[in-house]
């Protein structure tokens, strides 16, 4: 079971979401503003963050833009804004993830589940494919399956959750097409369209990590009116 962080200022929504993640037998440790979460974060070293956006004074957006400046832990934005707007915003601030309230505890579970998925090793979204592990190189960059270590230029990148298991699951099939569904399914492990903007907006922040000029992509290329693939091909 997960340790989390529940950044929550509603106090029924707090307590309504705790005890669902305690029955299912995790241990959660609550903050009522960005601030107070900020230091759970350094105090209880959650294995995960649920975060609001609509908190006073410091907004969720910028305590996900804090958590991100340091600490790659997964992020889920929980959230009553469920406008496409707040949905980008929230992804490209660095969340893996996004859940419009209310929402119930099996939706909350299974979307903890599958984010802490994309930290674990042995739980790659590719490890069936044929692959010998170890160090990859594309060009300047440099993809190591065994330790999960990513580096461009001899230095290393620090990725979120959801780039890093994109990027591996990319990589598996060098040049291969895939439809932002399919990443969708394969990555997020969603099967509902509507949240093919997880996808757009994590390439979007990968590629601001592993690219020397976003803006024309080499290794994360769009393939219009399809999706994405992985080059150079190796």
């Amino acid at each position: 079971m997960a340790r989390v962080l529940l950044i929550e200022d509603d106090p029924a929504v707090r307590k309504g979401v705790t005890l669902a993640l305690k029955r299912r037998g995790h241990e959660v440790e609550v903050a009522g503003s960005g601030e107070t979460g900020l230091l759970a974060l350094e105090r209880c070293r959650p294995d995960l963050v649920l975060l609001d956006l609509m908190l006073p004074q410091m907004s969720g957006l910028e305590v996900c833009r804090r958590i991100r400046e340091n600490r790659q832990i997964p992020i889920i934005i929980l959230s009553a804004r469920g406008d496409e707007i707040d949905m980008v915003v929230g992804l490209e601030a660095g969340a893996d993830d996004y859940i419009v309230k209310p929402a119930g505890p099996e939706i909350i579970e299974a979307r903890m589940k599958a984010v802490l998925r994309r930290v674990a090793p042995a739980q790659d979204a590719h490890a069936a494919a044929p692959t010998t592990g170890g160090a990859e190189h594309h060009a300047d960059l440099t993809v190591d399956r065994t330790t999960l270590v990513v580096a461009k230029h001899g230095g290393g990148l620090a990725l979120a959750p959801s780039e890093l298991k994109l990027l591996l699951f990319l990589t598996a099939s060098a040049g291969q097409v895939y439809s932002r569904q399919q990443l969708l399914e394969q990555v997020w492990e969603h099967s509902f369209y509507g949240d093919v903007r997880l996808v757009d907006a994590c390439v979007m922040r990968l590629r601001a990590k592993i690219e020397d000029d976003p803006r024309k992509p080499v290794y994360v290329q769009t393939v219009r009116g399809f999706g994405y693939r992985f080059g150079p091909v190796r």
